[in-house]
C-alpha cells in the first residue's frame, strides 16, 4: 500500500512539474545563423531566465515547419504554439496586414510605418478574434526585385516568370492585373525554382536573398523599392495565457524590446547585404520608378476588397495621406 502511495505521490509531482513548465514551438523561415533568428533564440533564453525557467521556446527555423501558410495551419490545431511571420505571409489568419505590402502604396518606409501604427490596434483586435495574441513587431525592409536578368521596365519584366505567394489567388490575380506573370510556389522552393528556370524573378528585402542565397540566380536587383514588409511573432492565446499572470508581462516586454532591437540592425543589415551581393556579382538596374508605379498601382482594384478588406484598404490609404513621405 506505501508503495502505491509513494508511486502516486510521484506521480503529482511530476505532473505538477510538468505543469509548471510551458513549453512553445515556435516557426519561422527565418534561415539559421539569420539576425531574426539569432533575436528569436536571444528571446527563448531571456524567457527563461525571467521566467525561472518555467518558459521555454523551441525554434524551428529555417521554414523547417513549411511555409507560413503551413506553420498557421499547424498553430491551429496545435503543432505549434506560436509562429514569427511576415504580415504578406498573415493572409491565412487575416487579410488586413497585407494592406502594408501593397505595391507602391507608400512613398517611404517611414510613412508606411507611421500608417502602420495608426491601424495597428485593428489589426491586433482581427488576431485576437483568431485566438491569437501579437508580442511584437519587427521592420523586414523594403522589398525589391531581383531577376536572372537585367529588366529595366515593366514591359520587359512581364515577360518573366514572377514568384507568387502559395495560398493567395487573389493576390495572383492582382500580379495579373499589373501586367506580370506569377508562378505560385512555396517559399521554400524559391532556390530550386530559380536553378531550373520555373520562376526567373523574387519580391523579396535583400537581407533574406542574401541568407537564402537567392542572388546567385537571381543576380540582377530592380533598384526601387516595390513595396515594404514588416514581422510578427505571434502567439496562440490559449497557449500564451498558460504562463502565470505575474510572468507574462515581463516576457512580453522582452519580446517587443527584441523587436526594437531588430528593427535598428534590419535596417543597417538590407543595406549591407546588397553591398555583399555586388561583391558577389549582383548587378544593381538603375530604372525610372515611375512606370514601375503606374503598371503596379492597376493592382489596386484587385487588392482593395480582393486581397483586403476594402473598408480596411480605404483606412489605411487615409492614414497614409496623414502621414509624411519621408
Amino acid at each position: 500500500m506505501k508503495k502505491l502511495l509513494l508511486a502516486a505521490l510521484f506521480a503529482a509531482l511530476a505532473t505538477t512539474a510538468r505543469a509548471q513548465t510551458v513549453t512553445l514551438k515556435l516557426g519561422t523561415l527565418a534561415p539559421q545563423g539569420s539576425t531574426w533568428h539569432d533575436i528569436l533564440r536571444e528571446m527563448g533564453q531571456k524567457w527563461e531566465q525571467a521566467s525561472g525557467g518555467k518558459v521555454k521556446l523551441r525554434i524551428y527555423a529555417g521554414g523547417a515547419q513549411g511555409s507560413e501558410g503551413d506553420m498557421v495551419r499547424k498553430m491551429g490545431i496545435g503543432q505549434l504554439q506560436a509562429a514569427a511571420i511576415s504580415n504578406v505571409g498573415m493572409h491565412d489568419v487575416i487579410p488586413e496586414p497585407q494592406a502594408l505590402s501593397v505595391p507602391f502604396l507608400f512613398q517611404s518606409e517611414a510613412q508606411m510605418e507611421c500608417a502602420f501604427e495608426k491601424v495597428r490596434p485593428r489589426i491586433e483586435q482581427a488576431l485576437e478574434k483568431r485566438g491569437l495574441v501579437a508580442l511584437q513587431w519587427s521592420r523586414i525592409g523594403a522589398i525589391h526585385l531581383f531577376c536572372d536578368s537585367p529588366f529595366k521596365t515593366p514591359a520587359e519584366v512581364s515577360r518573366a516568370k514572377i514568384w507568387a505567394w502559395e495560398g493567395d489567388p487573389k493576390s495572383v490575380e492582382a500580379f495579373r492585373a499589373a501586367g506580370l506573370q506569377p508562378v505560385v510556389l512555396s517559399a521554400n522552393d524559391m532556390y530550386p525554382s530559380l536553378q531550373t528556370g520555373m520562376i526567373d524573378c523574387v519580391p523579396n528585402v535583400p537581407l533574406y536573398v542574401l541568407t537564402a542565397r537567392l542572388f546567385e540566380k537571381a543576380n540582377h536587383m530592380v533598384d526601387v523599392s516595390w513595396a515594404y514588409m514588416i514581422g510578427a511573432t505571434i502567439v496562440r492565446k490559449d497557449a500564451w495565457e498558460k504562463i502565470p499572470a505575474d510572468v507574462r508581462p515581463k516576457l512580453l516586454e522582452i519580446a517587443q524590446s527584441l523587436g526594437r532591437k531588430v528593427d535598428d540592425e534590419v535596417r543597417r543589415l538590407n543595406t549591407d547585404a546588397v553591398t555583399a551581393m555586388q561583391k558577389q556579382g549582383l548587378q544593381v538596374v538603375k530604372v525610372d520608378p515611375g512606370p514601375w508605379r503606374q503598371a503596379m498601382e492597376k493592382s489596386w482594384t484587385v487588392v482593395r476588397g480582393g486581397v483586403v478588406p476594402a473598408e480596411f484598404f480605404d483606412a489605411v490609404k487615409s492614414a497614409r495621406d496623414a502621414c509624411p513621405a519621408k
